[in-house]
C-alpha cells in the first residue's frame, strides 16, 4: 500500500482523453491518430472573492459549477481540436495552444448559459407534461402533481443518456469516464496507479457529476413542494426562479453522500447516484487506462511543484 498523502482531485472525461485538476493545477492527456499520447498542462487562476464564496454552504454549489466549466473548457477545446489531427500535418506551436484568461472566461459563461438553459427546458417540459394530466382525479393534487413531474423529468433524463451513450462517441467519452473514475478510486485507496491497479478499481465514485445531476431531480421534487402548481405560469416561474436553490442544495447533498461514503447507513443515501453512473461510464480497455493515469501523472506532478497563480477581482 502507498502510504503517501492523497491530495483533493477532480475530473471529467474529454474526447479520447481525460482530464484531472486539484487545488492549483490541470492537465489532461489525450490518445492521438498516431496511438501517441499528447498532454496539455494549465494553472487554474483563483480569484479570492470567488473562493471566498466556495465558502458559503449553498452558494458553493454554483460557484463550483461555473469553475468546472471555466477550468474544464481549455482542455476541451484542447482535445477536440487535436485529437484527430494528423500528427504528420501537426504545425502547431505550444504558444499556439495558449489561450488568453479572457477567452477561457467567456467560453465557460457560454457553457453556464447553456447549462442554465438546457436545464430551463429539462425543468419546464416535465411541469407542463405534468399540468396536462392536472384535470385527471389519479393526477391531480399538489403532491401527486410534484412527484408526476419529477417521474416525467427522471424518465427524460435516463431516456437521453441511455440513447446518447448507443452512439460510438459518446460510449468512448464513457469509457474514458470510467478510466477517470478508476485512476482517482485507486489513487484515493492508496494504491500504486498502474494500469493493473487501475483496472482492478471501481468505475463509480460518489463525488460524480452524474450524481448531481440526478440529486437535482429529487431535490427539486422536495423544493417545488413549496410553490402552488395553479396557476401554470406561476409554477412554471417558480421551476425557473429556484433552479439555483435546487443547485445549491443538491451540491451539498452530492458532498453529504461522499463524506459519508464509508458509513454503514448513511452510505446508502449515494447509491441512486452510483446506479446513475452505470449508464454515464463504461468500462475502459487499457489502452484508454493509460491515457488516464498519463493525465493524472502530469496533473500530479504539476500540483507537487508548482504554486498557485492569484489574480486580483
Amino acid at each position: 500500500m502507498n502510504s503517501k498523502p492523497t491530495i483533493p482531485v477532480g475530473g471529467q472525461a474529454l474526447v479520447e482523453g481525460v482530464m484531472f485538476q486539484g487545488r492549483s493545477e490541470s492537465a489532461s492527456a489525450i490518445r492521438r491518430k498516431d496511438g501517441s499520447i499528447e498532454t496539455f498542462e494549465q494553472a487554474r487562476i483563483l480569484v479570492p472573492w470567488v473562493q471566498s464564496l466556495k465558502k458559503v454552504p449553498f452558494l458553493r454549489g454554483i460557484v463550483a459549477l461555473y469553475e468546472s466549466l471555466k477550468n474544464g473548457s481549455a482542455h476541451m477545446n484542447f482535445a477536440s481540436d487535436r485529437y484527430d489531427v494528423d500528427p504528420s500535418e501537426d504545425t502547431n506551436t505550444s504558444e499556439d495552444q495558449k489561450q488568453s484568461i479572457w477567452m477561457i472566461a467567456f467560453i465557460a459563461i457560454v457553457g453556464v448559459i447553456s447549462y442554465v438553459f438546457g436545464k430551463l427546458i429539462f425543468n419546464v417540459t416535465p411541469a407542463l407534461l405534468a399540468a396536462m394530466f392536472q384535470d385527471v382525479p389519479l393526477f391531480s393534487g399538489h403532491v401527486i402533481q410534484n412527484l408526476l413531474e419529477g417521474g416525467i423529468k427522471l424518465v427524460l433524463l435516463l431516456s437521453y443518456l441511455y440513447l446518447i451513450s448507443l452512439t460510438p462517441l459518446i460510449k468512448r467519452v464513457f469509457q474514458y469516464h470510467g478510466a477517470e473514475h478508476k485512476v482517482i478510486n485507486c489513487y484515493e485507496s492508496g494504491r500504486p496507479v498502474t494500469v493493473e491497479q487501475v483496472r482492478q478499481s471501481s468505475r463509480l465514485h460518489y463525488r460524480c457529476g452524474s450524481s448531481f445531476i440526478l440529486f437535482t431531480v429529487f431535490v427539486g421534487i422536495g423544493v417545488y413542494m413549496i410553490v402552488p402548481i395553479d396557476p401554470l405560469w406561476l409554477r412554471l416561474v417558480s421551476r425557473i426562479a429556484l433552479l439555483p436553490v435546487v443547485i445549491g442544495i443538491s451540491f451539498e447533498v452530492l458532498q453529504f453522500t461522499n463524506r459519508f461514503r464509508d458509513h454503514r447507513f448513511l452510505s446508502i443515501l449515494g447509491k441512486p447516484g452510483l446506479s446513475l453512473q452505470l449508464l454515464t461510464t463504461r468500462e475502459p480497455n487499457d489502452e484508454q487506462i493509460q491515457v488516464a493515469i498519463e493525465a493524472f501523472e502530469t496533473w500530479e506532478r504539476k500540483e507537487l511543484g508548482e504554486s498557485v497563480i492569484h489574480r486580483e477581482g
